[in-house]
């Protein structure tokens, strides 16, 4: 490491509060440290790790999907020379007794966390890293603009030098810049400042980068918009929004909230364009149609799942609109759908075992979505398991209700078995049951009961141990003649032909 290079320090905690809390503990760059990224669980840090190396590791020891005392000992033993700091609570002494053996600098009770404890267990983790004793301590003015924005745009109070503020800004403009970033980075990435900062001289713009967002001064604005722009096209996988211009420094902070920071959420709804301002939103803002959940749920209660599943769709193309929804509430709707009409088709007692398992993937992908357009595949693509879910298992139930139907009629062909008596026994309404057997057999219910008896018939024939009029009244039929035009329409030929063409052979 080089004299002036400061203590890289990444921040893991599954709590945003607690992350922004840290990051305006301390006037990180004056202290000879800067803060190079974070997350929400070990997992995402590791990652980053990968890609930053940072000196100093503070993490949370509780959290999902990876723990502080997991990643502590995975980066022990990958990176040893990375020194970590342990936030904890107070019930979490047998956490915090582990990562000490796995070789941890310090750890820090939350409730007691402030900046004179942060900043102590940060020197004392700086003191085991020889490279950093020969820190410069020296702050550059850009730096500690770049801290100053970070404070203002997230909500602390920060007092500045109006003079100075005129020094630096040679231009008589602002805009903000701001980028939607890809999943797991934290900062704009280095081939975007490096085109923007190759793009035009200092004379032009001067560029402020903090995280994703750029404050840009200049005087006209033209040829920066055109710039943007290209930028958006040629990187499709971000996304690009500018504010309007401001003259005063102070404004920043109404600009990023009013403006940068709701055209940044807008970009989920409106991903396929390369660059969003305010004057390419559309001029009136979207009526946003409540959802009738009771009747959809009452729809698929009563097997209407065509309708039901049309009209969630066509809700879906219409909510997909409301771009000025907060994108996590947008988000929730999909979740609470999948997860409700899981429960829901297993209280209909389906097989939902696959679909079941399945939704938490479907939770995942749609917490993870960077537009619209990917939450809706996956709705769709639930949909479909859904249906496949639903037809499975109709099917089984269908199949177990055909082969009773069958064996019935295969065990009573004989009586003077009818529609509706068969019905009263399966507690069928006839004319469903009508309906039920033509449809899964392709015949209606007498034309395969007429079938069955005839085709017994025609044995009887052959074996020739009983006269056409006792065969007829054997195989279910009291009226002789009706037999005997039965089995000629089946057959093509009367039972008295049909018995000697059999004799004859």
């Amino acid at each position: 490491m080089t004299v002036g290079e400061r203590g890289r320090v990444l921040i893991v905690d599954d709590e945003q509060l607690i992350r922004q809390g840290i990051k305006h503990y301390l006037n990180w760059e004056q202290e000879g440290f800067e803060i190079v990224g974070e997350a929400s669980n070990g997992s995402e840090a590791l990652e980053i790790i990968e890609m930053k190396q940072p000196h100093i590791v503070i993490t949370d020891i509780v959290m999902p999907i990876m723990d502080g005392e997991e990643l502590t000992r995975i980066v022990k033993e990958r990176y040893p020379h990375i020194e970590i700091i342990i936030l904890s609570s107070f019930g979490e002494f047998d956490y915090v007794r582990s990562t000490f053996q796995s070789g941890v600098v310090d750890y820090i009770l939350k409730p007691k966390l402030d900046s004179k404890g942060l900043l102590k267990a940060l020197k004392a983790a700086a003191e085991r890293i020889p490279s950093l004793q020969t820190m410069d301590k020296h702050v550059s003015v850009e730096l500690s603009i770049g801290q100053m924005i970070q404070k203002m745009i997230s909500g602390f109070e920060v007092t500045y030098d109006t003079q100075k503020i005129s020094e630096l800004f040679p231009h008589r403009k602002f805009c903000l810049f701001g980028v939607v970033l890809k999943s797991g980075e934290t900062e704009l990435p280095k081939h975007i400042k490096e085109k923007m900062e190759t793009e035009f001289g200092r004379e032009e713009y001067s560029f402020h980068f903090v995280q994703n967002i750029v404050l840009v001064n200049g005087d006209d604005f033209s040829k920066f918009i055109e710039f943007a722009k290209k930028l958006g096209e040629s990187n499709s996988e971000y996304g690009f929004a500018l504010s309007e211009t401001f003259t005063d420094f102070s404004q920043l902070v109404v600009i990023y909230k009013e403006s940068l920071a709701k055209l940044l959420n807008y970009h989920f709804y409106f991903s396929e364009l390369p660059l969003l301002m305010k004057q390419n939103m559309p001029k009136q803002e979207p009526v946003c149609e409540s959802f009738n959940l009771d009747w959809f749920t009452g729809e698929l209660k009563r097997k209407n799942f065509e309708g039901a599943f049309q009209y969630l769709q066509e809700h879906v193309a219409s909510f997909s609109k409301c771009y000025t929804l907060e994108v996590y509430e947008y988000k929730a709707f999909f979740g609470n759908i999948v997860f409700n009409i899981t429960v829901l088709l297993g209280n209909m007692e389906y097989d939902v075992k696959e679909l079941d398992q399945a939704k938490y993937s479907y939770f995942r992908a749609i917490e993870e979505a960077q537009n619209t357009k990917e939450v809706i595949a996956q709705l769709n693509k639930f949909i479909t398991e859904a249906k496949q879910c639903i037809f499975s298992s109709e099917n089984q139930i269908d199949n177990i209700n055909m082969k009773r139907l069958l064996e019935f009629i295969q065990d009573h062909y004989a009586e003077p078995i009818t529609l509706t008596e068969v019905a009263k026994h399966f507690h069928f309404n006839p004319s469903y049951l009508s309906s039920y057997f033509s449809t899964h057999k392709g015949e209606g219910f007498i034309e395969y009961l007429n079938r069955i008896r005839i085709e017994e018939a025609s044995k009887l024939l052959v074996e020739g141990r009983a006269n056409i009029s006792e065969i007829s009244g054997m195989v279910g039929y009291s009226d002789h003649s009706y037999f005997c035009k039965v089995f000629k329409k089946i057959t093509g030929l009367s039972p008295s032909q049909y018995r000697r063409k059999q004799i004859t052979r």
